[in-house]
């Protein structure tokens, strides 16, 4: 063989290593983020070249309609604010009508990272369009859920994303989250793809349509979903600084030694009770945790473990179960629904509200009823003790100073962040039905 041949047979070798490396790279991702078209079509197989899985980082639970919106938000672009768990290297989502009551056309929906926290300017070079089923606009019937096609994004672990949907036509009641604790941002017109927020002036407080972000990610190994009332909602918590509870242990599982890898998904309503649906139209109820629990939480992308810090509504607001067993009956509930899928299940006992304007001493004594049981290791795998995390030592009826927001029921952040270190991580590992 002549140098000549040797040289030629070298450039051919390398060019066939282009055309294939070319092929690969073109049939895993396009020019806008967008992954392989072929899997799109089965969500749970897309994802990016790199090895993972898929996990829910982010979650919040549609709650009701929301007041006043029964044309909807048509010719009107919402870009919903939300803080990561855990990151990944690929992102979807999911947008709920569940309380529509007619069809929402989403024609352009984007996420993209915020350039600065709570901020509606996106970071440079992150802004992706989604698509549904490979189409840009999708039509989600009343009541229903809709999961985008995944899309290639590097997505940092407690980074705040943006996640933006412009309906060009009126759709009924707008399906919302009310007590986000995150300022969001509404603009006129179609502004779904503009980087620079300038258009996004109108405020919110709410989450609209968007009910959860999952990632491609080898990060995390699975979920830990709560299932709560207003405490694991954080109602109290600072405004924009993602102080809740779940945001404090999602805090620990990224940070601690030997901590499991999971992400934290907040399935928590303010108002919400074991037992009784809210209204429909109620802003701070929502459906009973027995009535949701398998959308809210259960069926997150990549659950691994519960947590259940609820009971306290179902005593305190009417009609009042003064009946500690129908309670620990519910929680009992909540717990089977959960081995059935084969998931560990960790129960909070429920927390003081002594100087509340809704305490009574027989409603106490209920509440210790239910924590007695809680306590006996009858009606969870395990127990966290969120009760003796927050109690005052000088008035066990009534939280303690520091760890009390003011209302005397809700937590401060420093009382988040007690309920999240009580919580021993070890607990959430491991599956298997509790005694009975």
């Amino acid at each position: 063989m002549t140098r000549n041949m040797g040289y030629a047979l070298l450039a051919g070798l390398a060019a066939i290593v282009v055309l294939v490396s070319t092929a690969v790279f073109i049939g895993v991702g396009s020019d806008d983020g967008s992954l392989d078209g072929t899997s799109q079509g089965a969500r749970d197989n897309a994802a990016p070249a790199s090895s993972g899985s898929w996990v829910g980082t982010w979650s919040a639970p549609a709650v009701a309609a929301e007041p006043e919106t029964q044309a909807g938000f048509a010719k009107m672009s919402i870009r919903n604010i939300v803080h990561t768990s855990v990151g990944g290297t690929g992102a979807r989502i999911t947008l709920s009508n569940l309380y529509g009551t007619k069809p929402l056309t989403v024609t352009h929906a984007t996420l993209a990272l915020a350039a600065a926290p709570s901020n509606p300017t996106a970071a440079t070079g992150t802004m992706r369009r989604l698509t549904f089923d490979k189409d840009r606009s999708v039509t989600i019937a009343p009541g229903r859920t809709v999961t985008s096609d995944p899309v290639r994004l590097n997505v940092p672990h407690a980074a705040d994303v943006l996640v933006t949907t412009y309906s060009p036509s009126p759709s009924g009641p707008v399906t919302y989250h009310p007590y986000a604790r995150q300022t969001s941002y509404v603009a006129q017109g179609d502004r779904a793809d503009e980087t620079s927020g300038t258009a996004f002036t109108q405020q919110s407080p709410y989450w609209r349509y968007l009910t959860a972000v999952d990632v491609w990610t080898n990060e995390a190994r699975g979920a830990v979903a709560v299932l709560g009332d207003s405490i694991t909602d954080g109602i109290t918590s600072s405004p924009g600084a993602n102080r809740r509870w779940t945001d404090f242990l999602a805090e620990r599982l990224r940070t601690e030694r030997d901590a499991p890898s999971y992400s934290v998904l907040n399935g928590g309503i303010s108002g919400n009770r074991v037992l009784v649906d809210g209204s429909r139209y109620s802003p701070n109820n929502g459906p009973s945790a027995l009535t949701r629990a398998e959308r809210d939480v259960l069926s997150r992308t990549g659950v691994k473990a519960v947590v259940i810090e609820m009971g306290l509504n179902d005593i305190i607001k009417p009609p009042r179960r003064h009946n500690a067993d129908q309670i620990v009956d519910g929680l009992r509930q909540l717990v089977k629904a959960a081995h059935a899928r084969g998931l560990r299940v960790v129960g909070g006992t429920l927390t003081p509200f002594g100087g509340h304007r809704g305490f009574r001493p027989q409603l106490d004594a209920t509440r210790q009823q239910v924590n007695e049981q809680i306590r006996s290791g009858k009606v969870f795998d395990a127990v966290v003790d969120f009760d003796a995390a927050l109690r005052d030592p000088a008035n066990p009826s009534r939280l303690r100073p520091a760890y009390d927001s003011g209302d005397h029921l809700h937590p401060s952040d420093n009382g988040y962040r007690a309920m999240a270190e009580a919580l021993d991580l070890k607990q959430l590992r491991g599956s298997g039905p509790a005694r009975t």
